[in-house]
């Protein structure tokens, strides 16, 4: 017998460890009320270039008792530096469900200077929401991604950098749109250069990042005709990550003729005091209002 090259052995490898994940899961998050946690890769997950490590990447599936067909992938926040999965993960995911909206909190991986890796969770967990669609009930085109502080990076990151997906890929999650529907940015980092937050780019990009990198990943310069409707909420007193960030993705969206509301919070500061009160309420009240009205979620 004839020896398989490297390459194409980890490829009829990935193919089978796909089947495997999707044929070993089906129907796992079939309980509202009850999350449940699911690797987000089915075996060693991308680093780069052709390189693969193992990966503790997650996805926790909330479904709410009626769901009304939309669903967001939840990217929780913490500097890139950690995950605050509570109030911006499960918290968030709870609060959808409320409204009829399925939540995934998405447990990315986190950089230390490597940018491919969140971005590559992200877009595979928009992906894999695709492939659940009909068994979560969620329609395929009401997928949205949502994101708070170093969170609000990586959504906007997967609103700007996306493909429709891979038909000659062997995974057959890897065929599917990572494109989410909507964005909704809450505090978020959105440029590398100035005013943005200097402890997400060091971690994300690392030490020397080139203007290159700083530039793909300034997300303000990233947005075409083709970028998904955005919501942003920010606080005009944020002193961790200036409101300024979301001042120029929505200037940026307004320019490339792309729907987008920004909702400047009188005050809150990061973290709109600790995710309650007011300023808390007011985001969350005007972006439902904000998905009704893009046709995005139907109230149940």
């Amino acid at each position: 017998m004839i020896p398989l090259p490297p390459t194409t052995r980890r490829s009829l490898l990935q193919t089978a460890a796909a089947a495997l994940f999707l044929l070993q899961t089906p129907g796992f998050a079939a309980t509202p009320g009850t999350p449940e946690k699911l690797p987000l890769w089915p075996d060693e997950a991308p680093t780069g270039g052709d390189a693969f490590a193992p990966s503790t990447a997650a996805l926790t599936v909330h479904l709410p008792q009626n769901p009304n067909g939309t669903a967001f992938v939840i990217c929780p926040g913490g500097g890139y530096g950690g995950l605050v999965t509570g109030a911006e993960g499960h918290g968030i995911a709870q609060w959808l469900n409320s409204h009829g909206i399925t939540g995934i909190v998405l447990e990315y991986r986190l950089p230390n200077g490597n940018s491919f890796l969140p971005l590559a969770d992200a877009q595979r967990a928009l992906r894999t929401v695709r492939a659940r669609a009909a068994e979560w009930r969620i329609q395929p085109d009401k997928i949205g991604i949502i994101g708070f502080s170093a969170g609000g990076h990586l959504a906007s990151t997967a609103g700007t950098h996306f493909d429709l997906g891979r038909p000659d890929a062997p995974d057959p999650v890897e065929k599917l749109s990572c494109r989410p529907d909507f964005q909704v940015l809450i505090y978020p980092v959105i440029t590398m250069g100035g005013n943005g937050h200097s402890g997400s780019r060091k971690r994300l990009l690392g030490d020397s990042p080139t203007e290159e990198a700083i530039r793909n990943f300034s997300n303000e310069t990233q947005v075409t005709t083709q970028t998904p409707p955005a919501f942003l909420a920010h606080a005009v007193d944020d002193k961790t990550v200036p409101v300024e960030n979301s001042v120029r993705f929505h200037e940026a969206m307004q320019s490339a003729g792309r729907p987008s509301k920004l909702l400047q919070l009188p005050s809150g500061g990061h973290g709109l005091n600790g995710y309650k009160g007011p300023m808390w309420d007011q985001w969350q009240t005007e972006c439902l209002e904000w998905l009704r009205a893009i046709g995005a979620a139907a109230e149940k």
